[in-house]
C-alpha cells in the first residue's frame, strides 16, 4: 500500500468560549492518497471548516496527529506551518480575495513574491498558471474587469503557482451561477486528472458529486466516508447545458 498524502489519527479540536468548551473536532481518523479529490460534506458547526483550516495549517489541533507527506505537522510552530503552507498547499476561497487594484498577473504572482522568486520568473510562472486556466488573455485585466467565474480561475492560478501538493478550496461555487460553477469544476476536475490531490468544502450536493470521495461531517465527528464510483464529469454538464440553451 502506498503511503497517503494526508493522514489524521484521532484529530481533536477544542475551543473554549468563556467557561464552556466546544468540541470542534472529535477523534477524526482519515487517510487520504495522493490524487484523490475528495468531497468534505456537513450542515453548518459540523466541524468540516475546522478540518480544513487544520489541514491547511492555518490552525494545529487540541489533541491527535496530522502527517502531510509523512511529516508530522501537529505541533509544528508558526513559522514552519507558515513555510508548509507557502510551499505544499494552495487555497481557494469562496471570496476570491484578489486585490482589487492591481492586474490578474499580479495576483498570481504574489505568493512567489513571498517566496522571494525573482521578478522574470515570478512573471513568467504567473503567466503561465494563467494560461492554464485559460485566462491567458486577461493577464492585464484587473478584478473588476473579470466576471466571477474568471476571477476565481485567477484564484486558482495563483493557488497553483508555487507548485502546490494540495489544494484546499472552501465553498468554490459559493458565489457563481450553476453554468459558472460548472466551468469552475471542470478546471478542478482536469487539475485531479493531471494528479493534483484537491479537497472541497462545500454544502452543495450536486458540486460534491463531481468529488470521487465524500467525507461527511456531523457534530464534529466523521460519520461517512463514501467513494463514488460515477462521479460526475463537468465537460459533459457543460455540454448538456449549452444543448439545452441551444433548444
Amino acid at each position: 500500500m502506498s503511503s497517503p498524502l494526508i493522514e489524521t489519527e484521532m484529530l481533536s479540536k477544542d475551543y473554549w468560549l468563556g467557561a464552556h468548551v466546544v468540541h470542534a473536532l472529535v477523534d477524526v481518523s482519515v487517510r487520504i492518497e495522493p490524487g484523490e479529490m475528495v468531497a468534505v460534506m456537513g450542515p453548518s458547526g459540523s466541524g468540516k471548516s475546522t478540518f480544513m483550516t487544520i489541514l491547511g495549517c492555518l490552525d494545529t489541533p487540541t489533541s491527535g496527529r496530522y502527517v502531510l507527506e509523512g511529516q508530522d505537522v501537529s505541533a509544528l510552530d508558526d513559522d514552519q506551518l507558515s513555510e508548509i503552507r507557502n510551499e505544499r498547499i494552495g487555497f481557494v476561497f469562496q471570496q476570491f480575495n484578489l486585490l482589487p487594484r492591481v492586474s490578474a498577473l499580479a495576483n498570481v504572482e504574489l505568493p512567489l513574491i513571498y517566496s522571494q522568486v525573482r521578478a522574470a520568473e515570478r512573471r513568467g510562472r504567473a503567466r503561465a498558471k494563467l494560461e492554464a486556466v485559460g485566462l491567458g488573455d486577461r493577464a492585464d485585466h484587473r478584478p473588476a474587469q473579470l466576471s466571477g467565474g474568471q476571477q476565481q480561475r485567477v484564484a486558482i492560478a495563483r493557488a497553483l503557482v508555487n507548485e502546490p501538493v494540495i489544494l484546499l478550496a472552501d465553498e468554490p461555487t459559493g458565489n457563481l451561477d450553476t453554468r459558472t460553477s460548472v466551468e469552475i469544476m471542470a478546471v478542478l476536475q482536469d487539475l485531479h486528472r493531471a494528479g493534483l490531490t484537491i479537497i472541497l468544502v462545500t454544502h452543495e450536493l450536486d458540486i460534491a458529486r463531481y468529488a470521487e470521495r465524500t467525507l461527511m461531517f456531523r457534530d464534529g465527528g466523521l460519520v461517512g466516508d463514501e467513494r463514488v464510483s460515477d462521479a460526475l464529469n463537468a465537460r459533459a454538464v457543460l455540454e448538456r447545458l449549452k444543448g439545452s440553451r441551444a433548444a
